[in-house]
């Protein structure tokens, strides 16, 4: 039987209500601001040790450049994640094109990354040893904003640092000043192509690359370089093997030498460089990372002989504090997105924030973040004094320790606190346009990037044999 008018009219007076109701149970986004502003432990740090003339300065910078992270830098790293490089081989004619092709997005951060000196503050020193302090805050705001462009930004300090501890030699010159300009038409991002097929850390036994030097003082690199992230980086510097008359090279890290060369020429055409393929990455999707063909790739020989290793040493020390940049940006943003979700999110009758459980796993990933936090500061702070020759002996010994400890340290700490974060927002930490799975995945890199925790731990063992012991007396007496 049909219904009658009214209880028509009774149902479509329902539905909107229906609706009504059925909205009430949506979840709300958790909105974070000015993320320096919202930095209470960032600030009250600053207050307490930068000189007044350097606090009143970069206080009134910090606070732009947190406008302008959410303003810009925010969306166009989301951008990065939706349009991530892709590979076109040949053309529609068959002539082989090997085009890396990265979206607006990427570029135009690169752009924002020169225009705010995230690398040249480091070099400027305008505040002296707190310069490097300094550019380290600007990168942790900046890192979990920027679309994977953190990582580039690594290897390009590092590869500046290189080249000045060199000397500045007048044939880098050129490259020291493109990877240290604030003018974004000018600003170059540099690769470090270390990793080949048989290698990882392992470069004194996994790298294959072949060096013939040519009659103009040049070399032809021939080898093929299995990971290279950034691979749309301006320049790189990497390990090869000088063959000698015969062809035959040295073998062991005695036998590696490091090189400069530029990926391509003024035209645009590759450095007789072949993208074999990109990497299918769990994480860090943003960023092109490949395989590549050297075939006679021309480069210069930037180390003395049989010294690579040695003079690479300076580039993994940045490389990994700005790994640990990255693991304490991430566990910062992590907990601020669960914090403020807390204080949103309504479950058994009232919020988040109102259950001492809830409370309790958001404290103890904040007691994580600000040791991290302060761990990550006192390191950038002994790099600082030590390139402006401030350091004591004690801070090199304690800062030779406490790089490699920082990086594993954080590395693996930055996965737990994101996995846990995550897990507090419940089923919508698991939805992909939330965006929570990207850092989560992002995260995971940390503790590879630069040394696994094995390698690092290592490395902590061979400080403390070189030094004689003094590595270990310099942070208990520190302590102390």
């Amino acid at each position: 039987a049909g219904q009658g008018p009214q209880e028509e009219q009774a149902q479509e007076q329902e539905m909107p209500l229906a609706r009504r109701d059925a909205e009430t149970l949506c979840h709300e986004e958790p909105q974070t601001g000015n993320p320096y502003l919202e930095d209470a432990l960032l600030r009250s740090y600053l207050r307490t040790h930068l000189p007044p003339q350097v606090l009143e300065e970069v206080h009134q910078e910090l606070e732009r450049f947190g406008n302008r992270l959410l303003s810009q830098v925010k969306p166009l790293g989301w951008e990065c994640e939706l349009n991530p490089p892709v590979f076109r081989q040949y053309d529609a004619w068959g002539q082989r094109q090997d085009q890396i092709i990265t979206c607006s997005a990427w570029r135009r951060i690169k752009g924002i990354a020169a225009e705010e000196g995230l690398i040249a503050e480091a070099y400027e020193r305008r505040f002296s040893s707190w310069s490097r302090l300094y550019q380290a805050v600007k990168l942790y705001l900046f890192s979990s904003f920027s679309g994977g462009f953190n990582c580039p930004l690594a290897m390009t300090d590092g590869a500046a640092k290189v080249i000045e501890s060199l000397g500045v030699p007048g044939s880098l010159k050129s490259a020291f000043e493109h990877l240290t300009t604030r003018d974004p038409e000018k600003f170059w991002t540099s690769g470090q192509w270390m990793t080949e097929r048989r290698g990882g850390s392992d470069v004194a036994s996994g790298t294959e690359t072949m060096a013939s030097k040519q009659p103009d003082g040049t070399y032809l690199l021939h080898g093929f370089k299995w990971f290279t992230s950034a691979a749309d980086s301006d320049m790189a510097l990497t390990l090869a093997r000088i063959a000698d008359a015969e062809g035959q090279v040295k073998q062991g890290s005695s036998g590696l030498s490091l090189f400069f060369l530029r990926v391509r020429d003024e035209a645009g055409r590759l450095n007789n460089i072949q993208v074999q393929r990109l990497k299918d990455k769990l994480g860090t999707r943003q960023m092109a990372t490949a395989e590549l063909w050297l075939h006679g790739a021309r480069a210069e020989l930037v180390s003395a002989e049989g010294r690579g290793v040695a003079s690479i040493s300076s580039m993994l020390n940045i490389s990994r504090i700005h790994n640990v940049v990255a693991a304490v940006a991430s566990m910062r943003r992590m907990l601020s997105l669960s914090r403020e979700y807390a204080g949103r999110r309504v479950a058994f009758g009232k919020l988040l924030k109102d259950h001492p459980l809830h409370m309790q796993t958001i404290a103890r990933m904040e007691v994580q973040t600000r040791g991290a936090f302060l761990l990550l500061m006192e390191v950038v702070h002994l790099l600082g004094l030590a390139e402006t020759s401030e350091a004591s002996e004690q801070e090199q010994l304690l800062l030779r320790l406490l790089v490699p400890v920082a990086k594993l340290y954080t590395g693996k700490q930055a996965s737990a606190v994101a996995i846990e974060a995550m897990e507090s927002f419940g089923g919508q930490g698991y939805m992909e346009d939330t965006g929570l799975p990207v850092m989560v995945r992002d995260t995971l890199v940390l503790s590879i990037w630069e040394g696994t925790t094995n390698v690092l731990s290592l490395d902590v063992l061979r400080s403390l044999t070189k030094s004689q012991g003094q590595v270990m007396a310099a942070t208990f007496s520190t302590v102390q």
